[in-house]
């Protein structure tokens, strides 16, 4: 399978990650113009995981992210259906383990965080995953998502629908090994709710004290919310 499509059957979007996986990291840099650290940076400050949590970092990849989140002391987790991306990151001193977010084979209330990068728009029922995550969170604990959004600022929408998206698009056929990933990755960017209606998605999943933060004029947002003690 050489890409998956915008009905996200997991086969397929599993299949396609395993087929980027070896370059992944690298394109991912390259066509986010270095911008991908600032977002991991900043998502980590807002994740603030401390020494003695348990974090769950869903839909990993590679790891680069939990290698970040764990820095703080706290014991993160990688988790990512594509045994591709695992194997990719194999090499970094992190715990990695195959699953599926709409079925986590955790038990309940097992983490104090979950986060996600990059990578909610990829699953096949947004509000299902959400629901899902809040099961194996404890009272009181978090979520954290990086992800694609909507500028609000109408002429820089403009240009990064018009421009940027289709440059993404050139850069993902010139660097990565399976180019039409790349294009089914930037079709889901402009397919992806903007930030308020992502907002009532996670509250609908039921999640308290929805809010989130701009990065990059808006290109990427950073959604927090807490489960109901």
């Amino acid at each position: 399978m050489s890409r998956a499509s915008l009905d996200k059957d997991p086969h397929e979007v599993a299949a396609m990650f395993d087929g980027v996986a070896s370059g992944y990291d690298r394109a991912n840099s390259f066509m986010t113009f270095g911008f991908d650290r600032r977002w991991r940076t900043t998502t980590a400050r807002v994740l603030d995981a401390r020494r003695g949590e348990k974090v769950l970092d869903l839909a990993a990849g590679t790891g680069v992210s939990t290698v970040e989140y764990a820095r703080g002391g706290a014991w993160c987790l990688a988790a990512d259906f594509s045994f591709g991306m695992l194997r990719a990151g194999k090499h970094r001193n992190v715990p990695m383990v195959a699953a599926d977010a709409l079925n986590l084979p955790f038990a309940d209330e097992s983490f104090d965080a979950v986060t996600i990068s990059l990578a909610l728009r990829n699953f096949v029922d947004t509000k299902a995953a959400l629901t899902e995550i809040a099961r194996v969170v404890k009272p009181g604990g978090r979520l954290v998502i990086c992800e694609v959004s909507t500028p609000p600022f109408a002429p820089i929408r403009f240009v990064h629908r018009r421009f940027m998206l289709k440059l993404l698009t050139w850069v993902g056929k010139r660097t990565s090994s399976n180019p039409e990933a790349y294009s089914y990755l930037a079709e889901s960017m402009l397919a992806w709710p903007d930030q308020r209606t992502l907002g009532e998605i996670i509250a609908s999943a039921g999640w308290a004290d929805v809010e989130w933060l701009n990065l990059t004029f808006g290109v990427v947002a950073i959604h927090r919310a807490r489960k109901p003690a």
